[in-house]
């Protein structure tokens, strides 16, 4: 590993810490919810290691039953990921220098947290395949650990509010909200997609509120763009 490509891997582990630490509820719920659902620690790091995609995880746990329901556990999990669809359309011109292997590995690993930082490095034309992996690597090992930790501890968790974990999912997204509002430009599609994604959510069952808004965020960037074009 020569010294430009160490000193990029330690900044992008240094730099994704901050929402590292936060995400650590969210796995502990996971795991905790797992296990009351009959889902064993080996099975709940399995399904981290697959999938790594928290909230598709907490759905299918949320309707997981014997028989377990494959058809609904699908469908539903790929409504809430179509995101990562209009994610990775977002960052994959930022992967110049990554090469198409370097890119289908990097892209398994998208995540929110790590989609927000990389995409925000991109925009500086600095995003490097050790930056994304000290971003993506840490972030991966410690959702499988403290996945696999909740589900060890149980109903120790079993109320996360007792302890305030759940404002923690609020929070980290305020968190990567608040990153791309510095940014101007990025205050009309934000407002569209936050305003889609809550009618969505009042007047349409189930979880389109997810694809909708990123449809709409998606539309507003869109517009944006043509028209600062036209100016």
């Amino acid at each position: 590993m020569d010294g430009g490509w160490r000193e990029d891997f330690l900044l992008g582990c240094w730099q994704i810490l901050p929402l590292l630490l936060a995400s650590i509820p969210f796995a502990l719920i996971l795991g905790a919810a797992a296990a009351e659902k009959g889902i064993s620690p080996g099975e709940t790091t399995l399904m981290g290691a697959i999938v790594f995609a928290g909230s598709a995880q907490f759905v299918a746990v949320g309707v997981w039953e014997h028989p377990i329901p494959a058809i609904v556990i699908v469908l539903s999990t790929a409504m809430i990921n179509l995101r990562h669809v209009l994610m990775s359309a977002a960052i994959e011109p930022g992967m110049t220098r990554f090469g198409p292997r370097r890119s289908y590995l990097a892209l398994f690993f998208l995540a929110d947290e790590i989609w927000a930082v990389a995409l925000r490095r991109a925009a500086e034309g600095r995003l490097t395949p050790a930056y994304y992996f000290g971003l993506a690597l840490p972030f991966y090992f410690s959702w499988l650990f403290w996945s696999t930790a909740g589900n060890l501890l149980g109903s120790a968790i079993a109320e996360p509010r007792r302890y305030g974990f759940d404002y923690a999912f609020a929070a980290v997204f305020l968190v990567i909200l608040l990153g791309f509002w510095r940014r101007r430009p990025a205050s009309l599609p934000i407002l569209a997609s936050a305003a889609s994604a809550l009618l969505a959510w009042k007047f349409l069952p189930g979880v389109w509120y997810v694809f909708i808004g990123g449809l709409a965020g998606t539309a507003a960037a869109v517009l944006s763009a043509r028209s600062g074009d036209a100016d």
